[in-house]
């Protein structure tokens, strides 16, 4: 079981910019970068089963394509209705060139959830 998921490269994401990283373990994560700081959640709204990949940045929110709620990326805090479920959040590891996703805890609970 992987514990840390390469996102991107430090080069491939400008600030304000955001990619969906396909995951088999723990579901697709999102990765934003926010004026050179890096944040994860995963990518499926909560409320709409929607790509946030595919919805709009701005502000540190994004907005679900479907139904317009908003997240706050850095906190996975549902901030607009009708999400009002929070998205899940990774733990960010930063090294010269890359960054990672910690997803240890969140592969455990799938892995829990499998087996029961």
């Amino acid at each position: 079981m992987t514990t840390r998921v390469l996102l991107c490269q430090r080069d491939e994401l400008t600030p304000g910019s955001l990619k969906k990283v396909p995951n088999a373990e723990v579901g697709d994560i999102c990765v934003y970068n926010l004026e050179g700081q890096y944040y994860a959640t995963a990518d499926l709204c909560t409320h709409a089963t929607a790509s946030l990949a595919e919805g709009d940045l701005e502000d540190g929110l994004i907005t679900c394509p479907v139904h317009w709620g908003q997240f706050d990326v850095r906190t996975g805090e549902a901030v607009t209705f009708p999400c009002e479920k929070h998205l899940r959040t990774y733990q960010i590891i930063v090294t010269d060139k890359e960054v990672f996703a910690d997803v240890a805890k969140e592969a455990e609970e799938a892995l829990a959830a499998d087996l029961a």
